[in-house]
């Protein structure tokens, strides 16, 4: 019986975006389909598997017939129209044969992080009625199998766990490279009976949770695709570049403009698995990149390192910047020491990226803004009446337009968007006077580290529970890679101690996510609090300013 979303998709949008030429009403299988017939032999993925230790490559003909082969795999397994099917994988292209498997079949890709453990994954897995999940045998030392198995014990709709470079029964190569499906299904029949429609799910990717748990976001492929023929012409991407992708695709960054952009485009795309800057240089070289999208950690990284100019990274043009403002004096090393247009965005997993700024743009706005909008959607400040507020003033940020997601999956009184269309954000900003937009802080009680939210509430309820903890409160301290670092202040029970120590073996105990770890632990006599006893974040993270790791 397939899921009962909730998706949000009124007849009323859907008549508005195709009108207005917003919604090409396509699927990522027929942009496959078009490279495949026009340049059947030409490199489509490229990237280095650490696991594997190798460089791996696939042309658009190799890539087809492997993600044909794995859809009827999926099909053997009883994977049927709407039914969720995970991965937590790295870069490989292994993820995106997955998920155009996933399309042609009609089933809903559900992308996890591989920094995931078992808190997290025990509830996201649980939640979308996960049926077959992917992992690595291993990825940076970690037992992913091994953790599977324990979880598969209170996951009642998991069906099939299956091994990246796994053995007998569980492996996926065996199950889906190396078995010839095609040899015994038929392929057309069972492709033409599951084409999912443009506005159908495909896609529910989590958000870091901001209240406790992550909200389960859905996408179309007219809602993807909305942001890809808005995006690409905004920032001068064509037929002729070349992708480097170390975000992860598990992220909405990689996914939208890792997996999606290249086969949009029909270009190279060049997966690094780890993050290294060194490599990335070696890349772009290799592989002659013209273009990558990452946090602002990233072309720190990039811009400083001191082996980067012993490579060839000339062919670099465009680094997209986003999850943490720029600093202009990171803007300016940036251009002039790679030689590059450097440029801003924001966005948000329900919407993609909605604003940027353009190649020709001053470095004035690349610094000191987020962007404007791209073709086809909007954005707004508002004050705390709804009211449309003036130039320069800050207020709440609410977005609408043809990237907008159809929900939070099973959740639909989360949704936040209002009779008009208008999204609330969660997020303080500003615009000036040409439509530029600046966040300016968050409404929600979360911190950006290194591009990622982190969902304090979670991190807090954990550190509640410690039996020497009385009150927590988790802020960002500044940090110049990562944007902000998490600060942890607490409050102890009469006689207690505790060291950074401790409370980081009490986290990792908990299975907590190494990512959302506090990186700094403040003992203090009390909270700072309101007059009804909440406590006064601001007043903390103002104390945080004046911390380091």
């Amino acid at each position: 019986m397939p899921l009962d979303l909730k998706v949000i998709l009124p007849e009323s949008r859907i008549a508005a975006m195709k009108q207005a030429g917003l919604w090409p009403d396509i699927l990522l299988t027929d942009m496959l389909d078009k490279w495949v017939a026009s340049q059947p032999d030409a490199i489509a993925i490229a990237g280095f598997n650490s696991m594997r230790r190798r460089r791996e490559s696939l042309s658009f003909r190799q890539l087809d017939q492997f993600s044909r082969r794995i859809a009827l795999g999926l099909v053997h397994y009883g994977v049927a129209p709407g039914d969720m099917v995970s991965f937590q994988l790295p870069n490989w292209w292994e993820f995106v044969a997955l998920h155009l498997a996933c399309v042609r079949i009609g089933a809903i890709s559900n992308p996890v992080m591989p920094i995931f453990r078992e808190r997290e994954l025990s509830f996201m897995l649980d939640f979308a009625e996960t049926k077959v999940v992917f992992v690595p045998r291993e990825f940076r030392g970690f037992d992913h199998p091994a953790m599977m198995a324990d979880l598969r014990r209170n996951l009642p709709a998991l069906e099939h766990v299956f091994v990246l470079g796994g053995e007998g029964s569980q492996s996926f190569e065996e199950n889906f490279l190396l078995r010839r499906h095609e040899d015994e299904m038929n392929a057309q029949a069972i492709f033409a009976a599951r084409r999912m429609g443009p506005n159908d799910v495909n896609e529910m990717l989590y958000t870091s949770g901001t209240t406790g748990q992550p909200k389960g976001v859905m996408h179309t492929a007219n809602t993807q695709f909305g942001s890809l023929q808005s995006l690409a012409p905004a920032i001068g991407l064509g037929h002729a570049d070349t992708l480097l992708m170390g975000s992860p695709l598990a992220h909405q960054t990689g996914f939208l403009y890792g997996i999606m952009m290249p086969l949009y485009l029909g270009i190279k795309v060049v997966y690094q698995d780890i993050w290294d800057a060194r490599i990335a240089a070696q890349m772009i070289q290799d592989e002659r990149v013209t273009y990558t999208m990452a946090s602002t950690p990233f072309l720190a990284d990039l811009t400083d390192h001191p082996d980067v100019h012993k490579y060839d990274t000339s062919s670099l043009r465009l680094f997209m910047c986003g999850g943490a403002p720029i600093p202009r004096v990171l803007t300016e090393r940036a251009t002039r020491e790679l030689d590059i247009k450097v440029l801003a965005l924001w966005g948000m997993s329900e919407n993609g990226a909605l604003t940027v700024t353009r190649p020709d743009d001053p470095m004035e706005k690349v610094s000191n803004t987020d962007g404007k909008a791209i073709q086809g959607t909007e954005v707004r400040i508002v004050d705390e009446l709804g009211r449309p507020a003036p130039v320069d003033t800050e207020g709440l940020l609410q977005a609408r337009g043809c990237t907008q997601f159809v929900g939070y999956m099973k959740k639909p009184e989360m949704h936040g968007t209002d009779a008009d269309g208008w999204f609330d954000t969660g997020d303080y900003a500003r615009m000036d006077a040409d439509g530029y937009i600046r966040i300016t802080g968050r409404a929600k009680d979360i911190l950006i580290r290194g591009g990622e939210n982190v969902p304090v509430v979670e991190v807090e309820e954990l550190l509640y529970r410690h039996p020497a903890i009385v009150d927590a409160a988790i802020v960002g301290m500044p940090d110049p890679r990562l944007g902000e670092r998490g600060c942890a202040f607490v409050t102890l029970t009469p006689g207690s101690s505790l060291s950074f120590a401790e409370m980081a073996s009490y986290l990792t105990d908990a299975k907590l996510a190494r990512n959302y770890m506090p990186e700094r632990l403040e003992v203090i006599a009390e909270m700072p609090r309101t007059a009804s006893g909440k406590i006064q974040k601001f007043k903390l993270r103002e104390i945080a300013k004046e911390f380091s790791v």
